[in-house]
This record gives C-alpha cells, sequence and structure tokens, in this order.
C-alpha cells in the first residue's frame, strides 16, 4: 500500500496563548516510520483504526484505533506503523503559551503522553472543517480557532477514560545507544562506535535494536541524521554543503544521495517544495523515511 495523506499548513498566527499550526490526515503502508526527531511544537496523532508504535522517555506505547500519543517540544520521539495493521491516523499540530494548560485539562498532564477517545466520527469531521478553511481571512482564523477548541473538548470530555500502558523500554543499552546517537550525530560516527560507548558487541547491539525498534542502529542514525537535515534545510538558509557536514557526514554529495533515497527528493527539492507560503496542500510533514 502506498502512503496516503492530506495536509494544511497555517503559517501566519493571530493567536498567541493557543493556536493552530497544521492539521492532516495520513493512512500508512506496513511499518512506515517517522523519526527519530525532536519536534519544536506540539503534536496531537489520533489513531482512526489499525495500530502501530510510539516511542519517547525509553517508553513503548502500543496504539491502537481511538487512541492517541502527543508529542512535546523538544523531546525525542519515534513512531511506527505495525506490519501486519497499519495505522491510519489524523493529525494536529500546534503552540502558544497556554498550551500545555490546556493539555493539562484535556487529560495529559506533563506525564501523560497518550489518550483514549471514542468520538472518532468527531474528532475527523473537526479536522475535516480545518482543512476546508484553507484561505486567509479572519473568518477562517476565527473558524480554526473555535474548531481548536472544538477539538481538546472532545479530548477533555474522554478524559476519565483510562488508557493501559505498554511495558517500559527497561533495556539500558538501548537508551544509552540512542542517547549517544542524539549528541554525536554531527560527526562521522560508526555502529561500531555506538557499540563501544555501551560496552556491547556490534552484532549484540544490532539485535536487541531489532528486537525493541524494529530498526538497526544503522537505520536509526540514518533516519536521525536525515531527519535534522530536513529540519535545517525547511527552517535554515544554510548551504547543503553546511548541512551535510552538521549531520554527520563529510561528503555532501553522498548526503545528497542518502537524502534523496530516503524522502524521494534532493536536498535542493526539498527545500523548493517547502518554501510555502500562508497555506499549501498535499505536503507531509511526516517525511517519507520508509527505508
Amino acid at each position: 500500500m502506498s502512503l496516503s495523506y492530506s495536509f494544511l499548513k497555517f503559517k501566519d498566527q493571530t493567536f498567541e496563548d493557543f493556536y493552530l499550526l497544521y492539521c492532516g490526515h495520513q493512512e500508512c503502508p506496513s511499518s512506515y516510520s517517522f523519526g527519530p526527531a525532536v519536534r519544536p511544537n506540539y503534536l496531537i496523532h489520533y489513531v482512526l483504526k489499525g495500530k502501530g508504535y510510539y516511542y519517547v522517555n525509553e517508553r513503548k506505547y502500543t496504539i491502537e484505533a481511538n487512541q492517541g500519543f502527543l508529542i512535546r517540544p523538544k523531546e525525542l520521539t519515534f513512531y511506527q506503523a505495525d506490519e501486519e495493521d497499519p495505522w491510519t491516523y489524523l493529525w494536529i499540530g500546534f503552540d502558544g503559551s497556554k498550551a500545555e494548560t490546556y493539555l493539562k485539562y484535556s487529560g495529559l498532564d506533563e506525564k501523560t503522553y497518550t489518550f483514549s477517545c471514542n468520538d472518532s466520527d468527531l474528532l475527523k469531521s473537526y479536522l475535516n472543517q480545518m482543512m476546508r478553511h484553507d484561505t486567509l481571512s479572519h473568518y477562517n482564523e476565527f473558524s480554526l480557532q473555535g474548531l481548536l477548541f472544538l477539538f481538546f473538548a472532545a479530548l477533555a470530555k474522554s478524559a476519565e477514560i483510562p488508557y493501559e500502558e505498554d511495558v517500559e523500554i527497561d533495556n539500558l543499552y538501548i537508551s544509552k545507544a540512542i542517547e549517544y546517537i542524539q549528541k554525536n550525530y554531527q560527526n562521522p560516527i560508526l555502529v561500531a562506535d555506538i557499540a563501544n560507548y555501551v560496552s556491547l558487541s556490534r552484532t549484540y547491539l544490532t539485535t536487541i535494536f531489532q528486537q525493541t525498534m524494529h530498526l538497526s542502529p544503522q537505520q536509526f542514525l540514518l533516519k536521525f541524521r536525515i531527519t535534522k537535515a530536513s529540519e535545517l534545510l525547511m527552517n535554515t538558509t544554510l548551504s547543503i554543503n553546511t548541512i551535510a557536514h552538521s549531520c554527520g557526514y563529510t561528503d555532501p554529495l553522498a548526503f545528497s544521495k542518502m537524502f534523496k533515497k530516503v524522502t524521494g527528493l534532493t536536498p535542493t527539492q526539498y527545500r523548493k517544495s517547502n518554501a510555502e507560503n500562508y497555506y499549501k496542500r498535499d505536503t507531509d510533514p511526516h517525511q517519507k523515511e520508509k527505508m
């Protein structure tokens, strides 16, 4: 199954305390994943059907239909569709000085990353209405603000529904390996360097990575670097060569080839495709990173 998505992004914001940044829905193919990545804003995913896995703060969560997960700013996360029953989800990205307060009102305090909500038709309806307000006007801005609050009202209504958490990922080796990657991806590190850091053989590190993350250490490192490069291409005017070196590539040509292999676009094409105006449809913020 090919990746299917629809996406709408809002560039300028009138409101400061709580506002919508983007929204969309996506039907994922088997094992489709995003990350590991660090987001600059809040992001909620809500699963309409199928299931997948969300990794944050050394924990793994299995997320199924009528459940969702929260991504907070500046936290390293990774998520992946199930191989046999890949998920279809909707998402909203948002921010603002009162975002954390409204999340708490909706049952998502600073220690809570998952939720349940049985009003899937209602949440989908709110999202579809958001997608229709795709032109710049005060009417649309107020309408989107109202829909964002209605979306959160539905979450608050369901906040008392218990959610069963997966077993904590207590593998210290995986945790230390991810920490090493996060701190050293800018350097030309190899899997052998990661294995040495956690005092394991490369073979055993690969085995436990595959079992826990469903990725090899090399794939995880690659995804992390490409995600960082994508963010730099979108949010800075740094040259391709500079971005390549800042993401651990000594050869800019090798970086460009790998970037295209992972995303389907060259770095230049990717930057151009994300040079948005106020609104832009049919661009996936979960960049196409299927290995």
